[in-house]
């Protein structure tokens, strides 16, 4: 085990080393669903790309969820639990493999492989139950969640069924039911409380390894000859990317209340979205300097990621430490610098220049609000 201290000088939990590497795989398949949206048709990219991209993200943010939300409940480093950690690992690269433009020649062995990594959870949960038959509480709460992760699987199997006999792929409903599920499980999870602490520091992990993937996007603007755009937006690019992880990494240090009791089922779930905006963003930075694809996505596909990701961010103040709660003066604030960035990108959505300049300034400012709040509310240790 070693100890993770990306963000803080102060001594966190520790994470064991394989839990990393199990998250190691999930960075590859994110530069995969990233691919699948540089493939546009006469400037645009077309609805279906884009949905087999939300689905096939959303697939597997949900595995790394429940993957996680079991590690931090019940994970004790065993061998047990490294077997069927290897044995979800080699399933998700299964999964990988059929993300791609041409998915339909890799459809059943996707939707397979995601089907036996769900089943893999449930059966953990089923094992684990037996050492908690003296908590009904808690047998209540394994039960409900092996029962999500087998009825998923099982509308894994139906999709495929589905996509045999009309054609029509409904992969949406398994991640839809999987998703509403927890969420209404929400009562029955209160009486497990998770591991803040942990758990924080995993989603965290998660997170800046999504950053790793926009910084592997933004080298791009460095390649090439060298002229005045290429410094101009490689620039830009690298300023975008250290603002947002400054507001990340000032949210997390300073203002997230890590020792708060609860079941971290909406603090997941707002990072579920956190984490599909993210990787839009990474995204939406390639297209600035594509001239293949039309103005209009690409002002929308940047405006509307951005402004998704400080919505999950400002959101998380629920979780803040005391007195450290974002108030009316800081919603207010943030409200009219969105209004602002939108209102300036629309005026000038034909000038990339231009654009990426406002999204720096928008950015920046908005880390300035974060800061100056975690400064105002630190308390002396």
């Amino acid at each position: 085990m070693f100890e993770i201290n990306l963000f803080s000088s102060q001594k966190e939990k520790k994470v064991e080393y394989l839990e990393l590497v199990y998250d190691l795989i999930f960075v590859y398949i994110i530069g995969r669903n990233n691919s699948l949206l540089h493939h546009t048709e006469n400037g645009f990219v077309s609805w279906k790309t884009f949905l087999a991209y939300a689905v096939c993200t959303l697939a597997i943010i949900q595995i790394w969820t429940f993957s996680t939300f079991y590690i931090n409940l019940y994970g004790r480093n065993s061998t047990r639990d490294h077997v069927f950690l290897f044995v979800n690992m080699f399933l998700l690269y299964h999964m990988a493999d059929g993300i791609s433009t041409r998915w339909e020649t890799s459809f059943y062995r996707f939707n397979l492989a995601w089907a036996l990594i769900l089943v893999n959870l449930g059966v953990q949960y089923l094992i684990e139950r037996r050492k908690h038959l003296a908590a009904p509480w808690e047998v209540r709460q394994i039960d409900r969640k092996a029962m999500i992760l087998f009825a998923e699987a099982v509308l894994v199997i139906v999709h495929m069924f589905v996509y045999d006999f009309w054609g029509v792929s409904v992969a949406y409903i398994p991640i839809m039911f999987g998703a509403i599920f927890v969420g209404a499980s929400d009562r029955i999870n209160k009486m497990v409380p998770v591991d803040f602490d942990h758990l924080t520091e995993r989603i965290m992990l998660y997170v800046v390894f999504t950053f790793g993937e926009m910084i592997i996007s933004v080298a791009a603007y460095f390649s090439g000859e060298v002229t005045f755009g290429s410094i101009y937006f490689s620039t830009m690019g690298f300023l975008i990317v250290v603002a947002l992880l400054l507001s990340y990494g000032t949210f997390y240090n300073k203002i997230l209340d890590r020792e708060k009791t609860t079941n971290g089922t909406v603090y997941m779930m707002i990072h579920v979205f956190l984490i599909f905006v993210l990787n839009n963003i990474s995204v939406s930075l390639e297209f600035m300097r594509e001239e293949d694809v039309s103005v209009l996505p690409k002002m929308l596909f940047l405006t509307v990621s951005f402004l998704i990701y400080y919505a999950c961010l400002f959101s998380l103040g629920a979780y803040s430490k005391r007195n450290c709660g974002f108030a009316g003066a800081q919603y207010l604030a943030i409200t009219l610098l969105a209004a602002a960035f939108i209102g300036l990108m629309v005026v000038f959505r034909d000038n990339m220049y231009l654009n990426i300049a406002l999204t720096v300034v928008f950015t920046f400012a908005v880390f300035c609000l974060i800061y100056f709040k975690s400064r105002k509310t630190e308390q002396p240790e």
